[in-house]
């Protein structure tokens, strides 16, 4: 199964489903080895099955991006497997309650700001760290975060949402400025509504999926494989002089 992945390990959070399983199937289909973390044990180990069913070889974790213990746990567990780890898709999120800012409660946001930016914050400085110790590909090492067009604009009734990808698009500029000449590629993934697990109460609120629908140039929602791809492109040689950047992924609904 020869590839841009071949002799590659790519770690994947959020790995159970939607963009996560995606990407999983096509960094395998690229030559990759796959870790595949998620909260929910039973959908990281069908994602890990499915990658072995085509041919390829997985890990599956159960893993808590917020919980510093269970990401430490995690990265011990694909290095030991696997001895190195050269591209990550930091994916795992949260929605969140929907609603108005005022009505968000404390709790609602911490929790969403746990998972989407303190998790991201973790699995960074865990994969960074090993980057660091391992001889880098020619193209360098890669890491994509799942951010959002909720983290370009303003977007009602996800406001908790909106600000932990404000800060995902954050990090990844951050990061990419500190790391681009030691071999370190960061971007990120900013998906429009794509129909997902996670976006089902976005889409099931009122008249949500025919007005996100109306502002998209491209007459339909995405797939999951559309942003995956973008993922294994933005990991792979083909992007090498790629970083720093937040790629729309949206059906052109910011054009």
């Amino acid at each position: 199964m020869a590839g841009h992945f071949e002799g590659r390990v790519a770690l994947i959070t959020g790995g159970g489903s939607g963009f996560g399983r995606a990407a999983a199937l096509q960094f395998c289909a690229e030559g990759a080895r796959v870790a595949v973390g998620d909260l929910n044990r039973e959908t990281a180990e069908a994602t890990a099955q499915a990658v072995r069913d085509a041919g390829g070889d997985a890990l599956a974790v159960q893993v808590d991006v917020a919980d510093p213990g269970s990401v430490t746990q995690f990265f011990d567990r694909v290095v030991k497997q696997f001895g190195r780890i050269d591209c990550a898709f930091n994916n795992a999120g949260i929605l969140g309650p929907l609603g108005d800012l005022h009505t968000c409660t404390l709790e609602d946001y911490e929790r969403v700001m746990a998972v989407n930016v303190r998790g991201v914050w973790l699995c960074m400085q865990a994969e960074i760290a090993r980057m660091l110790e391992q001889d880098a590909p020619p193209d360098g090492h890669s890491i994509v975060n799942t951010a959002s067009v909720a983290g370009l604009i303003g977007s009602p009734l996800i406001p908790a949402y909106a600000a932990s990808k404000h800060a995902v698009v954050g990090l990844t500029r951050a990061a990419a400025r500190s790391y681009g000449r030691r071999g370190i590629r960061v971007n990120c993934v900013c998906p429009g509504p794509i129909e997902t697990p996670l976006a089902g109460p976005l889409f099931e609120h009122g008249n949500m999926r025919e007005t996100m629908l109306a502002r998209q140039v491209i007459d339909r929602y995405g797939k999951p494989e559309e942003v995956a791809s973008v993922v294994v492109w933005l990991s792979s040689p083909a992007a090498s002089l790629v970083t720093g950047t937040p790629m729309r992924v949206d059906g052109g609904a910011l054009s």
